[in-house]
C-alpha cells in the first residue's frame, strides 16, 4: 500500500522555513499545505509564494484537521510554545534546533509528545543520510579501534551585530545557533561508541560575549571515553574541518565538510594512516527532506521518535547547551 502524503504546515515564514519548503519538495512522503504565522499577512504571502493551500494565525493552522505534521521554524525562545501547542492539536512536530534555549522547556516538550502520543523530532539535518550513518559506523568500533576523540567547531560572521542573532530576548548567540551541531555529533558518536551521554563531565568553557550574547565560544566535554572539543562563532569564520581520533594512533578520520549545507549532506570522508589518505565518496541526500521523512515514516509507523535523533539525544544536547550558555554568559 502506497503511503498517503503528511501534509505539512510550516510555523514561522521566514528564511529557515524557506529552505525547509525546498526541501520538501524532494522529499518522498510530505507535502506543504498550510503556513502559520503570527502574522496571517505574513503567512498569506508565503503560502501564496510556495503554493500551500492554506494560511491563517497559529492557532488557525493548528486547529485544522488536515494538517498532520507541524515544521516549527520560528526563533528559539518561542519553539516550546509552539511545539507544545502542536502535540496538544494532534500533530507531530519537526522542531528546528534547538529545541529550546533550555532543559526544563525540552522536558516539556517530550513530556507532551509522550502524553498525547505524537511524534516529535529536533531538526537536526547533519542527522540523517550516508554521510552521517558511515560515522556511526565508525564511532561503534572496528579496525580503527576505539573512538577517543572528536574536535570540530561551527562558526561564521554574521556581519552585523545585531539582528537576532545578537539579540539576548531570542536567544541570540553562538551556542545555540551553530554550536549545537558539533555537539550534537559528539553526542551521536558517543552514543555509537557505547558511551554515557546523559553525564557530561565539563573539563572547560571559554566565550566572549558581544552584545551580550556568547559571540564566540569554545568547551571541552567528557562523554564517557570519548573527549569532544568543540567551538563556535558568530563573529569569526571558523574551518569547518572536523576530526576523528582512535585508538589506534596512526589514525584519523577527517571531515572535510562536516555539516554540508541545508541542499546537500557533505559528500566523503578521509581515513589518514601515516601519511596515508583514503578518500571515501558518499552518495548526497537533502538533508532537509530526509529529516522530514523520518517524520513522516514515524508517524505512519505509529512511533513516538525517529532512530538518527532520539529523544535521549535531544534530552543530552539540551542539558549541555544549558549549561554551556549558562557557563558563557555568566562571563
Amino acid at each position: 500500500m502506497t503511503q498517503a502524503k503528511t501534509r505539512w504546515a510550516v510555523l514561522g515564514p521566514g528564511q529557515i522555513s524557506r529552505d525547509f519548503v525546498v526541501g520538501l519538495r524532494a522529499s518522498e512522503h510530505g507535502m506543504l499545505h498550510a503556513v502559520g504565522s503570527s502574522s496571517a499577512e505574513r503567512a498569506s504571502a508565503f503560502a501564496a509564494e510556495h503554493g500551500a493551500a492554506a494560511s491563517g494565525t497559529y492557532d488557525e493552522i493548528l486547529a485544522r484537521d488536515d494538517v498532520d505534521a507541524v515544521y516549527v521554524g520560528t526563533v528559539h525562545t518561542t519553539h516550546a510554545d509552539l511545539a507544545i501547542r502542536a502535540l496538544e492539536a494532534g500533530k507531530a512536530v519537526l522542531c528546528e534546533k534547538p529545541a529550546s534555549p533550555t532543559l526544563d522547556e525540552v522536558e516539556r516538550i517530550l513530556e507532551t509528545a509522550e502524553r498525547t502520543q505524537r511524534p516529535f523530532l529536533e531538526a537536526f539535518k547533519t542527522r540523517f543520510g550516508p554521510f552521517a550513518d558511515a560515522l556511526r559506523d565508525l564511532a561503534s568500533g572496528g579496525e580503527l579501534g576505539q573512538l577517543h576523540r572528536f574536535e570540530g567547531a561551527f562558526g561564521f560572521d554574521a556581519g552585523t551585530r545585531e539582528g537576532r542573532l545578537f539579540d539576548p530576548a531570542v536567544g541570540g548567540g553562538a551556542i545555540l545557533d551553530v554550536g549545537c551541531y558539533p555537539l550534537a555529533l559528539a553526542i551521536d558518536l558517543a552514543a555509537a561508541a557505547g558511551q554515557p551521554i546523559d553525564a557530561p563531565e565539563y573539563r572547560s568553557f571559554q566565550a566572549e560575549l558581544v552584545n551580550g550574547v556568547d559571540g564566540w565560544a569554545t568547551a571541552e566535554i567528557g562523554f564517557g571515553s570519548v573527549t569532544a572539543q568543540m567551538a563556535t562563532a558568530v563573529v569569526e569564520d571558523l574551518s569547518d574541518l572536523a576530526t576523528l581520533r582512535f585508538d589506534d594512533a596512526d589514525a584519523d578520520v577527517l571531515l572535510p565538510n562536516a555539516w554540508g549545507s541545508r541542499t546537500a549532506s557533505p559528500s566523503a570522508l578521509i581515513v589518514r594512516r601515516g601519511t596515508e589518505e583514503q578518500v571515501i565518496e558518499l552518495a548526497v541526500v537533502q538533508p532537509m527532506a530526509a529529516e522530514a521523512d523520518a517524520l513522516s515514516l514515524a508517524l505512519a509507523e505509529g512511533r513516538l521518535e525517529v532512530p538518527e535523533m532520539p529523544w535521549a539525544h535531544t534530552r543530552a544536547a539540551a542539558r549541555v547547551l544549558t549549561d554551556w550558555r549558562a557557563a558563557a554568559l555568566a562571563g
